[in-house]
């Protein structure tokens, strides 16, 4: 038998078979089994909340196409009517379609900051789990500085800096988001790697590579997508901090936090409406995320 690891046999079960193209490889011996195995009715709650909530963020404007940025003087400060579902601001600006505007930045803020923190932390997990010790300690060492520098402060840091916008918020969230799931990673693979298969995989001549993506990314596959529905909630909650401190998505643009910011400065006067649907909105999505990893988790352990 030649020792290339595609020239392995299907009798041998040590093994997995390579099945072309990475995704497919995922989908269809990891992901679908893994989705049907592991439902939960926590996970098809949070999951039912977070779609309502892309609908009405991306499907909404088609239902009700109001322009966000329109200004109506003579409608300034209206309660929720028939004409204006949530009323308006104190620029006489239609709050339905500024929450629907807002929920996209917002959703686009979280889901691309988590896909991109998420990609860098398998990507650091996985080069120190498989390096030589020495550069696996010295990787780990500089991910424990990186641990110990307080998030929330080089976030407000790096948004002070940049233009805001919504891409450079996804790229400040996703860039300073990777350290914990890295480590993650990390412990994983070296807990993986001794498994006999993989042991296996390397005596018939597997590269680490090959290793690393046929095996240990769908060995951890359940992990990951667990620890990428917390790190969205954790993305929402941080932009919609950075934005109750101004350095969100910038006016006109909305964002739920700033929209939620900007009732906060005028409730006092009563419109409460500029502040209850923003927050019922970022708290909508955060339970969400976090019921549906919860649910994801305990099927994972179990329960």
């Amino acid at each position: 038998m030649s020792s290339h690891p595609t020239d392995m046999t299907v009798n041998n079960s040590l093994v997995a078979r390579p099945i072309p193209g990475l995704f497919t490889r995922l989908w269809t011996d990891s992901l679908s089994h893994w989705v049907g195995q592991y439902s939960h009715p926590m996970t098809w709650t949070g999951l039912t909340i977070f779609v309502l909530l892309l609908l009405f963020s991306w499907g909404g404007p088609w239902v009700y196409p109001a322009d966000p940025l329109a200004i109506h003087a003579n409608h300034i400060l209206l309660a929720p009517s028939w004409r204006f579902p949530l009323g308006t601001d104190n620029l006489g600006r239609n709050m339905l379609a500024r929450m629907m505007a807002g929920g996209r930045a917002t959703l686009e803020v979280g889901l691309l900051g988590s896909f991109i923190a998420i990609s860098m932390g398998i990507l650091y997990g996985m080069t120190a789990a498989l390096s030589p010790r020495w550069l696996d300690k010295v990787l780990m060492r500089l991910l424990d500085a990186l641990l110990a520098l307080p998030g929330l402060v080089l976030m407000i840091f790096f948004a002070a800096i940049v233009p805001l916008n919504t891409w450079s918020l996804v790229l400040v969230l996703g860039f300073l988001s990777w350290p914990g799931l890295a480590r993650i990673v990390r412990n994983e693979a070296l807990a993986y790697k001794e498994r006999d298969y993989i042991l296996a995989a390397r005596q018939f001549g597997a590269s680490t590579f090959y290793i690393a993506r046929t095996h240990l990314m769908r060995s951890m596959l359940p992990i990951l997508i667990v620890n990428a529905t917390f790190m969205v909630a954790d993305l929402i909650l941080a932009l919609s901090g950075l934005s109750f401190l101004g350095l969100g998505i910038q006016p006109p643009h909305a964002s739920w936090g700033g929209l939620l910011n900007d009732g906060l400065q005028l409730v006092i006067i009563g419109p409460w409406w500029l502040i209850v649907f923003p927050g019922l909105a970022i708290f909508l999505a955060i339970v969400a995320m976090n019921v549906l990893g919860q649910g994801l988790l305990a099927r994972l352990e179990g329960r």
